[in-house]
C-alpha cells in the first residue's frame, strides 16, 4: 500500500518508516526541516518538506503521492522536559493534532484514501476510577492549564479523525515512550535529570504510568495499516507504580537511587497536575489493541526494556514482526 506519514523525522516517525517499508509498503514521509530529508530517503521513504499547519502544502502533497493511508505522527515537543515551561509547546502539538488533521483528511479525502491513523495518549485519563483503564474511561479534559488545554485538542483530533466520511479513522492512544529520540533514555532529558537526582519519587509513589517502547510504538501503527477501527491504548503489559519504575529507570541509565519528596513540594517545583499524576495517576490496558491490531509489544515491560532500549540506535532499520500483520503483495 502506499502510506504517507506526516511527521516522519519524529521520533516514532523515524523507527516507523523503515518498518513500514520492511513490510513492503510505498512511503511518503515529511518534515518540516530540509536537513532531513536525506535520512528520510535513506529509511526508504519518499520524503517531503512541509509546515504541516499550512493546508495548502499538506492538500497538494497528499494529493501527489495518492496514498492509500494518511498517517498523523506529528508532534512538537522541547528537547528539556520542564512541567512549567511546556505551555509553548503544547499550544504548537495542539495545532498540529487539530488543525494538522483537518488538513490530512482533507487531503486524505481529495485523494481517495481509505484508512487514516492518528497518534493519540494513553495518559490523559482522570485520575479517579480503577488503577489500570480501558478505552472507555473518562477522559482529563478538565486538567488545569496548559495540560487541559492539549487534552481537549487530543481528544478533538480522534474526534476528526473517527468522524470523517468515507474514511476508517484508527487511534492510537500511546503510553509514554521510551528509547532513542526520547525524555525516556540515557541520552534523553529525564535520564540527564535522574542522573543529577531531579525527577524523585513524589509521596508514595504509588501513581501509575504505562510505558511504550519506540519501536513498539511504530509497530502497532504498521499493524494499523490494515487493522482495526476506533480507538486502543497501545502500552506495554506492565502498567507501574513510580516507587517501582523510576529506580528501575534510575539503574538503567546508570544514576544514583532517586529521592523521595513530599507531594506539596513537587507540587511547588513542577505544578500540582504532574505531582498528582506521579500519585494517583492510572495505567491503560492494552487487550483491545491486541485483539484488533493483532499486535504484541516486544518489549512486554519496561523492566527489560529501559535496559534493552540503551543500546538501540535511533535510525535503525530493525523491523520487527508482529502477529497477524501479513506483508502486502
Amino acid at each position: 500500500m502506499r502510506v504517507f506519514v506526516a511527521g516522519g523525522s519524529g521520533a516514532i516517525g523515524r523507527r516507523l518508516v523503515p518498518q513500514l517499508v520492511a513490510a513492503g509498503h510505498q512511503v511518503t514521509a515529511t518534515t518540516s526541516q530540509s536537513r532531513k530529508s536525506a535520512m528520510l530517503r535513506a529509511l526508504g521513504a519518499e520524503p517531503v518538506v512541509l509546515d504541516a499547519l499550512d493546508e495548502s502544502a499538506v492538500l497538494e502533497a497528499v494529493r501527489e503521492a495518492a496514498p492509500d493511508v494518511v498517517m498523523n505522527q506529528l508532534t512538537r515537543l522541547p528537547e528539556r522536559y520542564n512541567p512549567r515551561k511546556l505551555g509553548p509547546w503544547y499550544e504548537r502539538s495542539s495545532r498540529l493534532r487539530v488543525e494538522g488533521t483537518r488538513h490530512l483528511l482533507a487531503g486524505a479525502g481529495a485523494a481517495g484514501a481509505r484508512r487514516f491513523v492518528y497518534q493519540s495518549i494513553a495518559f490523559m485519563y482522570a485520575l479517579a476510577g480503577p488503577p489500570v483503564l480501558d478505552e472507555d474511561a473518562r477522559i482529563a479534559t478538565d486538567a488545569p492549564e496548559p495540560f487541559g488545554s492539549a487534552v481537549r485538542a487530543t481528544v478533538e483530533g480522534e474526534r476528526l479523525t473517527l468522524a470523517s466520511p468515507g474514511i476508517e479513522g484508527v487511534v492510537l492512544r500511546y503510553g509514554w515512550f521510551y528509547g532513542p529520540g526520547t525524555w525516556f533514555h540515557r541520552d534523553g532529558d529525564v535520564g540527564d535529570r535522574v542522573r543529577r537526582r531531579q525527577f524523585p519519587i513524589v509521596g508514595g509513589g504509588g501513581g501509575l504510568s504505562s510505558f511504550l517502547h519506540v519501536d513498539d510504538a511504530a509497530g502497532a501503527a504498521v499493524c494499523a495499516v490494515v487493522r482495526g477501527s476506533g480507538v486502543y491504548n497501545v502500552v506495554d503489559d506492565d502498567p507501574a507504580p513510580g516507587k517501582e519504575w523510576i529506580p528501575v529507570f534510575a539503574q538503567a541509565v546508570g544514576a544514583p537511587r532517586p529521592w523521595r519528596v513530599p507531594r506539596w513540594l513537587a507540587a511547588m517545583l513542577v505544578g500540582s497536575w504532574p505531582a498528582d499524576v506521579l500519585v494517583r495517576g492510572r495505567g491503560a490496558f492494552n487487550a483491545r489493541a491486541k485483539q484488533e491490531l493483532g499486535w504484541r509489544p516486544r518489549h512486554a515491560s519496561w523492566r527489560e526494556g529501559f535496559f534493552a532500549s540503551d543500546t538501540a540506535d535511533s535510525t535503525s532499520q530493525r523491523s520487527p514482526s508482529y502477529p497477524g500483520v501479513n506483508r502486502p503483495a
